[in-house]
């Protein structure tokens, strides 16, 4: 077992398992994240001869393929799923012989086999559609993302918020806040591409990936086809949703809105010392994915907007759902990625969770209590407390304090039925008494009524023990792949490290 590449030399009697434990992983991320750096600043210079030589030379590196297999081996939810090989790579052996039978390859003479693809059931009653690739299919794909997306980070619209780089659905709905808060763009238009993944067009989504060294591997993901059932079917149109380059793939295809919608920008330089950028244009937008919001002044614009949208959707391939696309004010309301915006009777813009996020937090909480029947109140609260931060965490920088004290209610209903069923034959005093001590004179929370495990002294977190922390939007197109921004996203992530990490 030996390879030569990029100096490196390889001995035959290096075991697989050592190949991979030995990677100074370290070093490995500090060299693939300054080639992507390099990519987008060659792109941002209009340098595309640099921009294919530098994808060329990440692509065949040894530290790029191995974040790569890292990725789809180790730190991926979907790491233990196999496609349609029933092959996964576990452990550091299967992960050091994964690399070497890679290494020596031509990337570009690579045949992706079909995905595995499986329905998922939506909240809705309907399903949708999950591809899922084999191991090293996810692992070229995770290779061919390193290389396209520093390049397309140079491109995209400020307004796209969905699967890039630390711009999040907290950015998104800052941008709507700032959008509508004054009260100047009050006719909303709310968009939905029907089965946008699976309706994008092949031949639009070459045409944008002109001149990339690996397109025609890219063209061979995309109509590697899938099976169902046992049973196998081309694709002639979309992109799988459950590849690692799909997501990716869907931005580039949907890039060009602001375009469309005829909206550009300027510097501002504040006499204070500021600078920011102002939007111009009659239109305001907010794309997240395949889901988008447009804001006009009046009437008339807004109702021209499926008109002004015709040649961007049938360029892609798409057509606007039915039964998600509609026309309302900010004054009526309405849900978007989770939260519900609206302007309230003292004219103040509040963003805070859907009734339908409330909902699904709630189920989700009864599975758990349904799930823990029959445990103990360790138990319940191990497997609760980290759901309970979860949700907390996303709606902390919204207004969700009634939504947090609605779920300490209905968390308070299901404590007290889980502990009579714990406990059928015992009186309330003896379940208060055991189970919600009186707090100490020291204690954080001066709180009676917090359910506590008398054997460990845990306790179950309260979702009214949240701080409201106002998130501070991603400014205008900096991306985390320009190495001149590195100063702002260090001063973010500091800022920031109690939402995103």
């Amino acid at each position: 077992m030996s390879y030569a590449q990029n100096n490196i030399v390889l001995e035959s009697t290096t075991p697989y398992a050592t190949l991979w434990s030995d990677t100074d992983w370290k070093k490995t991320y500090k060299y693939v994240n300054k080639q992507r750096f390099r990519i987008f600043r060659a792109e941002s210079e209009g340098d595309s001869r640099k921009v294919r030589d530098l994808q060329r030379m990440l692509v065949r590196s040894p530290a790029a393929l191995k974040v790569a297999i890292k990725r789809v081996t180790q730190t991926n939810k979907g790491k233990r799923t196999p496609g349609v090989d029933r092959y996964i790579a576990l452990s550091d052996a299967e992960r050091g012989k994964l690399f070497i039978k890679i290494i020596n390859r031509n990337i570009n003479k690579h045949n992706p086999k079909p995905v595995y693809r499986t329905q998922i059931p939506k909240s809705n009653g309907k399903t949708r559609s999950l591809g899922i690739p084999t191991i090293i299919d996810r692992v070229y794909q995770e290779l061919l993302r390193l290389v396209l997306e520093p390049q397309w980070e140079a491109r995209f619209e400020p307004i796209s918020y969905g699967f890039r780089p630390a711009r999040r659905v907290h950015d998104a709905m800052e941008r709507i806040f700032h959008d509508i808060h004054y009260r100047r763009f009050n006719y909303v238009f709310k968009g939905d591409f029907k089965a946008c993944f699976d309706t994008l067009s092949h031949e639009f989504i070459m045409e944008q990936l002109k001149g990339f060294p690996y397109v025609g591997l890219v063209e061979k993901f995309l109509k590697a086809g899938y099976v169902e059932n046992g049973e196998f079917f081309s694709t002639n149109q979309g992109t799988p949703q459950g590849g690692l380059l799909s997501p990716l793939l869907a931005n580039i295809a949907l890039h060009g809105l602001e375009n469309c919608l005829n909206i550009s920008y300027y510097e501002y330089h504040s006499s204070k010392g500021y600078m920011t950028f102002i939007t111009r244009g009659k239109y305001r937008v907010v794309r997240y994915a395949d889901d988008f919001l447009i804001f006009a002044r009046n009437k008339e614009d807004i109702e021209a907007i499926p008109n002004i949208l015709k040649e961007y959707l049938d360029r892609r391939g798409l057509i606007l759902s039915e039964d998600k696309t509609c026309f309302t004010t900010i004054f009526k309301g309405f849900d978007f990625l989770g939260f519900n915006v609206k302007i309230e009777r003292d004219n103040k813009c509040i963003i805070k969770p859907s009734k339908d996020s409330v909902k699904k937090a709630k189920a989700k909480i009864k599975d758990i209590f349904e799930y823990a029947k029959g445990q103990n109140v360790e138990y319940l609260i191990d497997k609760l407390n980290p759901v309970l931060d979860g949700i907390a965490e996303f709606w902390k920088p919204m207004a969700s304090s009634k939504a947090f004290s609605n779920l300490d209610n209905y968390i308070w209903k299901k404590n007290w039925k889980f502990l009579n069923h714990l406990h059928p034959n015992k009186s309330s005093g003896w379940i208060v008494n055991k189970y919600f001590p009186r707090p100490e004179k020291d204690d954080e929370h001066q709180d009676k009524w917090i359910l506590t495990d008398s054997n460990t002294g845990k306790q179950l977190n309260k979702m009214s023990w949240t701080n409201i922390e106002r998130h501070t939007m991603i400014k205008h197109n900096y991306s985390p792949l320009n190495k001149s921004k590195s100063d702002y996203f260090y001063k973010r992530r500091l800022s920031t490290a109690n939402i995103f990490r």
